[in-house]
């Protein structure tokens, strides 16, 4: 099986570089409007589908990010996997602004984001004990150090709603929690991620540290700063992580995740659910014929 990686860009990345037979590819979803029309194109032969999360020119706040039709547009152009890349503020000393963090847990502060492709008339709870790709984090951290980048392996990321920055207190909080770093957007579209049965890696790009950290309140230009090195950075380690895949892409347990996560049955499945579902379900979908 060949690689289509999926490359969601947080705040600061919105290109990728190296991008050959480069074009913008805009794709309808059932769920809405997405964040913007995808980049296609190939970086040493892999094909890669580049999705701005916050829209070119960043006017998508994170609360209103229509996460659904993000992941529903990248199953659509057949992604196989996805790597999302964020800038996060730090709860850790350890990690420090323009460093590189892989992120292996999450938990999910955020508050009424719609977090499932799942409703009434289909039914599914799919595993979330282990959110990210195991072998894709390993891929883009061996990628981050390829690019000259310093990068931490396993981070837990405390989601918050936004989009204001936390208070001292809930810094303070999060960080008593033993969460490492805080972000606006890595849910629910790891769990969304995860439902589309699309392996989900996140290679978060540490800004500043929290405001539990030295007195100070969060500076936009202060992030804004080291979110420019970050970015360049972050676009060779793309390019890095698909020199250096393999040259096939063996199967993951993820790609079969809706085998054991689908409750409902047939004859209580609500057809227009499914319709709407059509990318999401069709691997599922073809094994029922």
């Amino acid at each position: 099986m060949n690689w289509k990686i999926g490359i969601i860009g947080g705040s600061g990345l919105y290109a990728i570089d190296g991008l050959q037979d480069a074009r913008w590819v805009a794709v309808d979803s059932p769920w809405g409007a997405p964040s913007d029309a995808a980049l296609t194109g190939r970086i040493a032969g892999i094909e890669v589908c580049f999705l701005p999360r916050h829209g070119r020119g960043h006017a998508i706040p994170p609360h209103q990010l229509n996460v659904r039709a993000n992941i529903d547009v990248l199953k659509r152009l057949g992604c196989t996997d996805l790597l999302a890349v964020s800038a996060v503020g730090s709860l850790n000393a350890a990690m420090a602004p323009g460093e590189f963090v892989v992120v292996d847990q999450f938990i999910d502060r955020t508050k009424g984001r719609p977090s499932t492709f799942f409703e009434t008339g289909l039914v599914a709870h799919v595993p979330m004990a282990d959110p990210t790709c195991q072998r894709l984090s390993t891929l883009a951290a061996t990628a981050v150090v390829a690019a000259g980048g310093q990068v931490h392996r396993g981070a837990t990321y405390l989601a918050m709603e936004g989009p204001a920055f936390s208070t001292r207190a809930e810094s303070r909080l999060h960080q008593s929690w033993g969460c490492d770093l805080v972000g606006m957007t890595a849910m629910p579209e790891a769990k969304l991620a995860r439902e589309a049965e699309l392996p989900y890696a996140l290679v978060a790009m540490v800004t500043d540290f929290d405001c539990w950290h030295d007195g100070a309140d969060v500076d936009v230009t202060d992030i804004m700063a080291v979110m420019h090195g970050n970015a360049a950075l972050a676009r060779q380690m793309i390019v890095q992580l698909c020199q250096n895949l393999p040259a096939t892409r063996t199967p993951s347990p993820i790609d079969r995740v809706l085998d054991q996560a689908i409750m409902t049955a047939a004859d209580r499945r609500d057809p227009a659910l499914l319709a709407k579902n059509s990318a999401i379900l069709a691997r599922w979908l073809a094994a029922l014929d």
